[in-house]
C-alpha cells in the first residue's frame, strides 16, 4: 500500500471521532519524565497530542509528529488556546520516508504501530542517535490486544522491549537500556470503556 494510502488511512481514523478538547498524556511518559531536567522533546506519532500538551505545560519545547494532517491541525489548534503555542512544533511527517531534523533530551514513541510499512529498527536507531548525551528514549508498545484497537488479528505477536532493544542493536559504550519492562493498567478506550493492557516499555538512555 501507498504512503497516500497510509495518510487516507490516519485522517479517516481522526476524522471519525470528535476533535479532543481534553487528551490525557500516557501514564508511561508521566512516570518517565518526572525528575528529568526540561529540555526539547520530540514526539513520534504524537495522534491527539496528550503527551505534546503535558509535556508542553511541563516546560519542554515539543516538536510533536503525524502522518495525519488532521491530527496536527487538531493540535496545533489546541496548543493555541491552551497557550502553548510557542512550546509545541505540531508537524505532519512520513516516518516511513524520512526523520525529524534536530537534537532532543526526550523522544517519545507510543503505540507506533501501523498495518503499512514501517521499518521500526531504523526509525527508532534514528531516533536513540538524535539524543542529545543525557537524553531518554521513551518506546512504549502494545503488549496485549485492546478491545478497542483497529488490530484485531489473533495470531499477532509482540515483541518484548528487550527484543526491541535487541534490534535496535546500539552501542552499549554509548547508550544504556535503563528500563525494559512490561507493567499493565486499566486503559481507557476512546469511547469511554475500559479494559487491563498490557504495555511493552522500553528506555534507552543515551549515556555519551
Amino acid at each position: 500500500m501507498s504512503a497516500a494510502d497510509a495518510v487516507t488511512f490516519w485522517d479517516e481514523v481522526h476524522v471519525s471521532r470528535p476533535a479532543a478538547t481534553g487528551p490525557r498524556p500516557n501514564a508511561r511518559l508521566t512516570e518517565t519524565v518526572a525528575g528529568l531536567p526540561l529540555g526539547d522533546a520530540l514526539d513520534l506519532g504524537c495522534g491527539d497530542g496528550g503527551d505534546a500538551l503535558w509535556l508542553a505545560g511541563q516546560g519542554w519545547q515539543v516538536t510533536a509528529v503525524d502522518i495525519s494532517a488532521v491530527a496536527v491541525e487538531r493540535l496545533a489548534a489546541l496548543a493555541r488556546v491552551r497557550g502553548l503555542g510557542d512550546r509545541v512544533a505540531a508537524v505532519r511527517h512520513d516516518l516511513h520516508t524520512s526523520f525529524p531534523f534536530g537534537e532532543f533530551d526526550l523522544i517519545c514513541a507510543h503505540y507506533l504501530h501501523t498495518p503499512f510499512d514501517l521499518d521500526r529498527v531504523t526509525l527508532l536507531r534514528s531516533a536513540a542517535h538524535a539524543l542529545r548525551p543525557g537524553g531518554r528514549l521513551l518506546v512504549v508498545d502494545h503488549g496485549s490486544t485492546a478491545p478497542w484497537s483497529w488490530n484485531q488479528d489473533p495470531d499477532i505477536r509482540y515483541p518484548s522491549p528487550r527484543e526491541i532493544a535487541a534490534g535496535i542493536a546500539l552501542d552499549a559504550a554509548t547508550w544504556a537500556v535503563e528500563r525494559a519492562d512490561t507493567p499493565r493498567r486499566i486503559a481507557t478506550g476512546p469511547g469511554g470503556q475500559t479494559a487491563e493492557v498490557t504495555d511493552h516499555v522500553l528506555v534507552v538512555h543515551r549515556t555519551a
